[in-house]
């Protein structure tokens, strides 16, 4: 059931529903973990979901806008990519000290940021997982999480041990017949550097040049909107109330009790037994500071009565940080901006670095250039660029309340390239991409390139510099509510999503990542939303 302005499948008086029941969850955010979670919740009969979205709902896809249904670079206008106004929020941070301000968008809808990113299908190193567990988080191994990337993929491409043909979401990578000229040309430059082909990036011992998988099936965006909750809206104990905001939850005497949300009927008061928060990496760390919960300076700075004071929440901010490249092309070479703009990509590990591929590079044709990455998209058309990303960052930023208002942006804050060690691998890579750009598999394409100059390539300072006044984020944050041990002082939940000295609330997203992942966080959040959903119905 769904409570919005589309008609509903079965209509049913919500508000006197909700007043005459406490539901036994409510899940606060239907993104790539909270629709996930509100889906396996809602399997057993005996659980009453409420599953809260701020964003417009929809009653089956043949509804669902086609922003919001087809994937990034499918045949579809690209210049809405994370920005439409009506799908998402776009948020404002600062990535250095000597940049402007940059584009943050999140979705705003069913899906969540699933239903606007770029659908590339990574699941990170086994490292990454392996180093949750070692800092007091046994239940987030490598191999605990495995099962939980396996259920939910469904690998069009590979099978075995390592990969899921059953799960909802599908996943397939483009064969080389179809790849774009600059494509091929990326790919064929990084074999001539010795770089190895990869058939399969998320294949545990994968490293090198090759195609990425992506979760956009036949044009269609495999978003948890459409492959977890839409098959499912007639399930009569999950009630999904969109166009709602939550205002805060609600706490007595340090335990969740429910929440205040404000909806198209004004504002409501709705009782769970247990609330889960997962309303991105953002809005999840602002939801527990409006309520009370966060460093006390803070909250006291906002007029905001401290119930828990929580100096981590909002700290640790984590991310990719990146920067483009970019290039002219011959007269005659341009890229169909009909087809994707991204097909293959080089995941690496930096020269002198102890993080196994800790870098990640890939092409971007620029058919229909987006504004989130370059500004001003006038004159893409005819251009080509790669894009270079740090994969496993050593900085960290944070985010802070600006406002007790709900509907105002928290301050978002990356801190990229203070560590001198970021700032070094991302000079050498930029250095590479030119030397492979300069090479004969991109002869015949480019024609000369635009951005980093020559002078500022020679220079370690100059190249500093331009690196801090083109960083931007790949749209991973993460780690904003770590998880970790009460013994962990940074910690804000523990590994069962719990938020530390509260009853009854958890936190499930990409905010509790204890680190970002070496992937696209899209995957790994949906795994989060499997298994925090498993480990709520064992306990």
């Amino acid at each position: 059931m769904i409570c919005s302005k589309i008609p509903l499948r079965k209509h049913t008086n919500l508000s006197t529903k909700r007043a005459e029941m406490a539901y036994d969850y409510i899940i606060i955010g239907s993104g790539s973990a909270g629709a996930i979670i509100a889906s396996r919740l809602s399997e057993s009969h005996k659980n009453s979901v409420l599953l809260i979205e701020s964003g417009p709902g929809y009653t089956s896809i043949d509804q669902t806008p086609n922003e919001v249904k087809y994937g990034f670079g499918a045949n579809r206008n690209r210049s809405w990519f994370f920005t439409n106004p009506d799908h998402g929020r776009t948020f404002i941070g600062k990535s250095t000290e000597l940049r402007e301000p940059i584009l943050v968008p999140r979705g705003k809808t069913l899906g969540g940021s699933s239903a606007v990113n770029a659908q590339i299908f990574l699941r990170g190193e086994p490292d990454d997982y392996d180093e949750w567990a070692n800092s007091g988080n046994d239940l987030w191994s490598f191999q605990e999480c495995l099962p939980y990337f396996r259920k939910l993929e469904n690998d069009l491409d590979f099978s075995g041990d390592f990969h899921g043909q059953s799960g909802p979401v599908r996943c397939i990578r483009t064969p080389k017949n179809e790849w774009q000229k600059d494509s091929i040309a990326f790919y064929d430059g990084f074999r001539d550097l010795g770089y190895p082909h990869v058939d399969d990036h998320n294949d545990p011992d994968s490293t090198g040049v090759g195609p990425l998988p992506f979760n956009t099936i036949n044009r269609i965006r495999q978003n948890t909107w459409i492959t977890y909750l839409e098959p499912y809206l007639d399930r009569g104990n999950l009630t999904i109330l969109s166009n709602a905001q939550v205002q805060k939850i609600i706490l007595d005497n340090l335990q969740a009790k429910g929440v205040i949300v404000n909806t198209e009927s004004g504002l409501e008061t709705i009782e769970g037994n247990e609330i889960i928060v997962s309303a991105g990496a953002i809005n999840s760390p602002q939801i527990l500071m409006l309520s009370g919960i966060g460093p006390d300076n803070m909250l006291s700075d906002q007029g905001i009565e401290t119930l828990l004071h929580h100096p981590n929440v909002g700290k640790n901010l984590r991310d990719h940080p990146q920067v483009p490249l970019t290039w002219q092309v011959q007269k005659g070479q341009e890229s169909d901006p009909d087809l994707r703009g991204v097909d293959v990509a080089i995941r690496y590990t930096a020269k002198g670095s102890d993080l196994r591929n800790d870098m990640l590079i890939h092409h971007t044709s620029f058919g229909m250039g987006s504004k989130l990455y370059f500004g001003d998209t006038t004159n893409m058309f005819g251009r080509v660029g790669m894009i270079v990303a740090i994969y496993l960052a050593k900085g960290k930023g944070e985010l802070s309340l600006r406002t007790s208002d709900p509907s105002i942006q928290p301050n978002i804050n990356y801190n990229f390239f203070k560590e001198t060690e970021d700032l070094r691998r991302m000079r050498d890579a930029v250095r590479m991409c030119v030397d492979v750009a300069a090479g004969s598999s991109y002869k015949h394409l480019i024609d000369f390139r635009l951005a980093p100059t020559e002078e500022i390539l020679n220079s370690d300072t100059q190249l500093n510099i331009w690196l801090k006044e083109n960083a931007r984020t790949s749209h991973h944050i993460s780690g904003t509510c770590k998880m970790g041990p009460e013994s962990d002082p940074t910690s804000v939940v523990d590994q069962y999503g719990n938020v530390h000295g509260i009853k009854n609330l958890k936190v499930a997203d990409a905010s509790i990542m204890p680190d970002c992942p070496r992937a696209n966080t899209n995957v790994p959040t949906m795994m989060i939303g499997e298994k925090i959903a498993d480990l709520i119905k064992n306990s």
